[in-house]
């Protein structure tokens, strides 16, 4: 006995992703409904084998249906996530509207699988930020070990966390460069991003940080330990997928690099590939289609007590989105609902 299973925005990026990552992993789907806003009703998405045609989320009736992986913004998941939840379907939340609220869990199976329980208080649970999700993977096994007092990390953020248009202009801009009759001026991005590299995600805040810097600090205080100190200088590159990270960490203990490469090896969601020669790291480009996050550049960081470097990659549309919210669906269904 399986589930009946919802994607909401199953014609976007991400939504095509989850598609995409439910069948692949087999997930236990008796029925499964993809729903799109009424611009693209109709349009035919892929589900392993099936070829599915999109229904309209305003007029839908989540009633009887197990859980609902969201992939649409915030505006159209405040409309429709509690009336989902109401009618008893179990919301998983890609936008960032509810993943600082006390009362939703906010998960990477990996890290806080746990929190899974909480969300009977209103029927929903909140997926992390991309560039989040990807970091405590790697983050809390050393956590365990060691303590980490403070984490700095400097992101390389690909144009595919803006979508399907942020994609589109970065294919734009690179052609108009070799074609000077042609002009494609930032529409997505605040500055050309073709051959270039933009410190700006997101809104700026009142205190200089941008909202995507702010994620990363406030989710890994609710996923990992809220005493954790995290400061984020996010970075939009001019990659299609995948995201990378520059991450220095402090421990309150020492912690040999050659033991955070063994503990790392053992992790789970995490493949360590870490050679000291020319090639022997993992880049954007390569982990793209993968599930794990690539951890690669351990070394020791001699200007502090206790602390490590590393560099972390991963595919931003499967484990900091879609991977990872079918990740928190199987494990709804393995801890709380058990059917399949």
């Amino acid at each position: 006995m399986g589930y009946r299973v919802v994607v909401v925005g199953a014609t976007g990026n991400v939504g095509r992703e989850m598609l995409n990552i439910l069948a692949e992993r087999q997930f236990p789907v008796d029925e499964l409904a993809a729903l799109a806003s009424r611009r693209s009703l109709g349009t035919e998405v892929s589900f392993g084998d099936k070829t599915l045609t999109t229904q309209d989320l305003a007029t839908f009736d989540f009633t009887g249906w197990d859980m609902a992986l969201f992939a649409v913004g915030s505006s159209a998941t405040k409309d429709y996530a509690p009336k989902a939840a109401a009618a008893g379907c179990v919301v998983i939340d890609n936008s960032s509207l509810y993943r600082y609220d006390p009362d939703i869990p906010l998960i990477v199976p990996e890290c806080n699988p746990q929190a899974i329980h909480g969300y009977a208080k209103k029927n929903i649970i909140a997926n992390p930020n991309c560039s989040t999700a990807q970091m405590v993977v790697a983050l809390k096994p050393l956590h365990d070990r060691a303590k980490i007092k403070r984490v700095v990390v400097s992101t390389y953020q690909s144009v595919s966390g803006a979508g399907k248009d942020g994609m589109d202009e970065l294919w734009d801009q690179t052609k108009a460069v070799y074609n000077p009759t042609s002009e494609h001026p930032p529409k997505t991005f605040q500055k050309q991003i073709a051959f270039n590299v933009i410190p700006h995600i997101d809104v700026f805040m009142e205190d200089g940080s941008t909202k995507e810097e702010w994620k990363m600090v406030a989710e890994t205080k609710k996923i990992v330990d809220p005493a954790i100190k995290v400061t984020a200088t996010c970075v939009r590159v001019p990659v299609f997928v995948g995201h990378s990270e520059s991450v220095n960490i402090e421990f309150e203990d020492f912690l040999d690099e050659d033991e955070a490469r063994d503990i790392l090896r053992e992790a789970p969601g995490v493949m360590v590939i870490d050679k000291r020669e020319a090639g022997g790291y993992v880049t954007p480009v390569e982990c793209v289609g993968d599930f794990a996050t690539f951890i690669s550049r351990i070394r020791q960081d001699s200007t502090i007590e206790n602390g490590l470097n590393l560099w972390c990659v991963s595919d931003n549309l499967r484990k900091g989105a879609a991977l990872n919210a079918v990740q928190i669906a199987e494990l709804l269904g393995r801890e709380v609902l058990k059917k399949g």
